[in-house]
């Protein structure tokens, strides 16, 4: 069986349960869109968007604006312009399949990254550098990244594939964002709550619910491994080790 199939079943574009590709709660994302504040005419960047419902958000608060999602997925970029087509914002709101690390444009109002700091090389420093400097002076950021909410032990690093020094402390992060010449604004984290429910509709419930649709299919216990195995990782190691926060800077 190929992992790449597997890896394909249980991938986020194609599963409609999701509303984004984030832990992250409808009264949790207004907030972010009301501490973005995106002026009428805005200019809005998303690098990573995925399939770019955050940014269509965005867009549709503020009258006239409109936004840029960069997304290097195909099957992404393909549902975020379905969607955009069916709210009418297909003249607003372009996708573009290029790597955010590769994007020219500059001036924006807004510039957006949740989850995407690996499109840099340099990792979290070297995004908040391009984020900074896509934006005008006076823009706004909003950037979604890791970090270890305690000390990890080794089921957490084990769960997440990761080494003790890819995170910093909450705090540490706040630090990075002002060293690169933001401030931050407003400084919130993903809940216990979104996260067992971003698990249960992503990774580990798309895997069971599909195995459970097709047991006699060649894949299927290729499929229930994959499961189980995040399903440990995610509940026997970095649950409420690793949380994602989401910083509303202003430049």
């Amino acid at each position: 069986m190929s992992s790449e199939e597997i890896r394909a079943l249980m991938s986020a574009a194609p599963n409609d349960r999701l509303t984004w590709n984030t832990p992250l709660s409808e009264e949790h994302a207004a907030r972010l869109v009301a501490a973005c504040a995106p002026a009428p005419g805005a200019r809005i960047v998303d690098l990573g968007s995925g399939w770019g419902e955050l940014l269509m958000r965005l867009v549709e608060s503020a009258p006239g604006s409109t936004g840029d999602g960069v997304e290097t997925d195909p099957e992404a970029v393909a549902r975020g312009r379905a969607l955009a087509g069916r709210r009418g914002l297909a003249e607003r709101v372009r996708f573009h399949e290029v790597p955010a690390a590769e994007w020219p444009e500059k001036d924006y109002d807004l510039a957006v990254s949740i989850g995407a700091s690996h499109a840099w090389p340099g990792g979290t420093t070297e995004a908040l550098a391009a984020l900074r400097a896509t934006v005008r002076p006076g823009g706004r950021v909003l950037f979604g990244e890791g970090f270890w909410e305690r000390e990890p032990d080794a089921a957490a690093l084990a769960g997440l594939g990761a080494e003790p020094g890819d995170f910093g402390s909450l705090l540490d992060l706040i630090r990075q964002a002002e060293a690169a010449g933001l401030r931050p604004l407003q400084v919130t984290a993903a809940d216990r709550r979104e996260w067992d429910l971003f698990e249960s509709d992503a990774n580990i419930g798309r895997g069971e619910r599909w195995a459970l649709a097709h047991p006699d299919h060649p894949l299927h216990d290729g499929v229930v491994a994959a499961v189980d195995e995040r399903r440990t990782g995610y509940y026997g190691g970095y649950r409420g080790t690793f949380g994602l926060a989401y910083l509303v800077l202003s430049a």
